[in-house]
């Protein structure tokens, strides 16, 4: 068993995002990276030993990325409310980057739609960090320089 490298794990990750050039900020919380093959299930007429599992397409659960209310909200809000005079998908990029701001990992998302943003609860009596959060649908990852 080899030891793992410890120069590139992904202790304290940040997450910086953009949309094609738009740069979207930083985020602390990154949820929902992945995808699942659809699996068909054929049985076949006098096979009993076993039913053919047949992959037939790849879904991607959306993306939730959460961070506490900065300048950049503004960014955000920019994006979703551009959506009003028409939308075009944009290609994102998500950096995983250490502290130090060394990078990880990077992500390339295909043609990504906002779902949701989610504003902070305000009140006057709450000394809680304010957070803000963004869901986010896409069609795929695709390749990226220094990708996984």
């Amino acid at each position: 068993m080899t030891s793992p490298d410890l120069d590139n794990l992904a202790v304290s990750v940040t997450f910086q995002v953009k949309l094609d050039d738009q740069d979207l900020g930083s985020f602390s919380g990154c949820e929902g990276l992945g995808c699942e093959v659809v699996i068909e299930t054929h049985e076949e007429g006098g096979n009993n030993g076993y039913a053919w599992q047949l992959p037939t397409k790849l879904r991607y659960p959306n993306i939730k990325l959460t961070r506490p209310l900065t300048r950049d909200s503004e960014k955000i809000v920019k994006w979703l409310t551009s959506m009003q005079t028409g939308y075009t998908r944009r290609t994102g990029t998500i950096v995983a980057m250490r502290a130090d701001g060394k990078v990880i990992a990077t992500w390339g998302l295909l043609d990504v739609v906002p779902v949701r943003w989610s504003g902070p609860a305000l009140a006057a009596d709450d000394s809680r960090v304010l957070t803000e959060s963004v869901e986010i649908a896409h069609h795929g990852f695709i390749a990226s320089s220094g990708g996984v």
